[in-house]
């Protein structure tokens, strides 16, 4: 099971982006799908997390501003980012926890490789 994370870029103050990220392989089922975020010289930190029955949570920082959706039939998760600030400006990692694999495995806490989203003033 892997994550792949796309949609970073460049973007000015009060744009707008969104952040895909596809869980591949042989997936059953995925409990929360996360999106994680580490600005240079910060430590990683939760922006955003969503369950398979549609529970949302957020960071202060972005509540009001970014919202979380998913698609469990593809086993992706979006993040669509609006009124962007400059110190949104990070590396953006996709997270997955309590993943079963249709032959029952279980993996948890797996990783995207992350996606650079930089915004200018």
């Amino acid at each position: 099971v892997q994550l792949q994370a796309s949609g970073g870029g460049l973007v000015q103050a009060g744009g707008s982006l969104r952040l895909s990220c596809a869980a591949s392989g042989s997936i059953f089922s995925i409990n929360t799908m996360a999106w994680f975020r580490q600005a240079p010289g910060k430590q990683r930190e939760f922006v955003a997390a969503i369950t398979n029955d549609g529970r949302m949570s957020f960071a202060d920082a972005v509540r009001g501003r970014f919202t979380i959706s998913r698609d469990n039939a593809k086993n992706t998760v979006y993040l669509q980012m609006n009124s962007l600030r400059p110190e949104d400006t990070a590396v953006y990692y996709c997270n997955a926890d309590r993943i079963t694999s249709r032959d029952s495995r279980r993996y948890n806490n797996l990783w995207g490789q992350g996606t650079l989203v930089t915004v200018s003033s």
